[in-house]
């Protein structure tokens, strides 16, 4: 589990689109840029990560069959193989395009196995939700306590919504995101409530799916982002001593976008503590006028526990109930041809519990998906989803265009395929357009 550095789809998510900057110069410049290759490690890492367990997937599943236990159990550790299968490949999918999903066991066992051409999109979309509704169609609804954190029926729902926005399906996705609007889910008082030890253990009436983090479980299972953006002279003035390497940073042009009474800026930080003075007054220091190159994109609170400066046991939110009311709000207007109260009352209630005003009625479509587009922003940045927010808006590359990249080409809204699977494939496997 990789969450939040180099490799990690949420940073990648931050660190080529408008969310998010890197002070530490070198390659993360590229990023955003969309200066990347076939032969850019950064870029290709995740489709040789995950492919491999797509098709030990495939694997596990025939193994799972020939094991005799509760036969209930057996079937929901089977639903829960296949949501996760779904969701490795939505990723996959999102980001270098379609893929061929290995699904018979002999296969996928097979060293020898015949490389297979790359099928058409629509076989690939047809497999991931073939996985999901199976999967919905058997787990539970959620999952508390000890199986918190594992793949639950409204989990497989979001996820399989955001399969059908990326498709502009948007009838599907209406349907989908009613359908989660029953389950239960609301949202949180208080938005940093999400990002902080109040989500543990599924305490959280708005997180749908998380992964759990631990302070002394190691590196793959635990919460580093604020050592990643937090500046070096951070001085928390709960006392909690943290790790700080000062990387990453929210660009002031996206920063500035943001009402300022927006009480989502609690954790988008444009001044951060230092220190203290002789008389125990916390010491600011101003990011903008200091020099920095954006605003610091805290999001996370530290962990009271202290048992690690730089590992931490808040959880990260993958799947929330505030992206589900977006995601409705967005395909509402998209099915009807504009907003209807539905979609008014779904992102009024997001811009509320921030402090926001309800939006103005009688926007058209246009109007509607722009106010979207910004909340879409505003709610959910560094969490791993404004890349295929923009890419579905058609903004992605104009994004980088606008601030100043040359490499900006259009067919960079897919990454390249690693240049290895390509050769050894003896060009059975080709390569995205535009890549060479």
């Amino acid at each position: 589990m990789d969450c939040l550095s180099t490799y990690a789809w949420r940073t990648q998510a931050m660190m080529t689109t408008d969310e998010g900057v890197c002070a530490w110069g070198g390659d993360w410049i590229k990023l955003n840029s969309l200066n990347y290759n076939p032969d850019f490690d950064w870029v290709t890492h995740n489709y040789k990560n995950y492919m491999p367990y797509i098709s030990r997937i495939a694997i596990n599943l025939e193994d799972i069959q020939n094991i005799s236990m509760d036969e209930a159990l057996k079937k929901r550790y089977i639903a829960e193989l296949k949501a996760l299968r779904a969701h490795y490949a939505e990723l996959i999918y999102f980001n270098y395009g379609p893929v061929n999903i290995v699904t018979d066991p002999k296969i996928a066992a097979d060293p020898n196995a015949p490389v297979l051409p790359r099928p058409a999109s629509s076989v690939t979309v047809a497999q991931i939700e073939k996985d999901y509704l199976e999967a919905i169609d058997v787990l539970p609804d959620r999952f508390t306590g000890g199986d918190y954190g594992r793949f639950s029926k409204a989990a497989a729902l979001t996820g399989l919504m955001k399969l059908y926005m990326h498709e502009k399906d948007w009838q599907k996705a209406v349907s989908t995101g009613m359908r989660i609007k029953t389950m239960g889910y609301s949202l949180q008082a208080n938005y940093e409530d999400n990002f902080s030890i109040a989500n543990k253990g599924g305490a959280s009436t708005e997180i749908i799916l998380a992964i759990v983090c631990t302070p002394t479980g190691g590196d793959q299972y635990t919460n580093m982002w604020l050592a990643h953006s937090l500046p070096a002279d951070y001085k928390d003035p709960s006392g909690v001593n943290l790790t700080a390497w000062g990387g990453y940073k929210m660009p002031w042009k996206t920063y500035d976008k943001f009402d300022h009474a927006d009480k989502r800026l609690k954790v988008l930080l444009s001044k951060y503590p230092t220190g203290k003075d002789a008389a125990g007054n916390v010491i600011y220091k101003d990011a903008r006028a200091a020099g920095d190159i954006g605003a610091v994109p805290m999001k996370f609170a530290p962990d009271p526990s202290k048992a690690n400066a730089q590992n931490s046991g808040v959880d990260f939110p993958v799947y929330r109930y505030a992206d589900v009311l977006l995601m409705l709000a967005e395909s509402i207007n998209e099915v009807n041809g504009g907003p209807n109260d539905e979609a008014y009352s779904d992102i009024n209630a997001v811009r509320n519990r921030a402090g926001l005003a309800n939006l103005t009625s009688g926007l058209s479509k246009a109007q509607f998906l722009a106010k979207v587009q910004d909340e879409r922003l505003f709610e959910l940045w560094a969490e791993g989803w404004r890349k295929d927010d923009l890419i579905r808006w058609n903004l992605f590359i104009q994004r980088a265009a606008n601030d100043g990249s040359g490499t900006a080409e259009t067919f960079k809204v897919l990454l390249p395929l690693p240049r290895v699977v390509i050769n050894q494939s003896n060009g059975v496997i080709k390569q995205n357009p535009g890549y060479n």
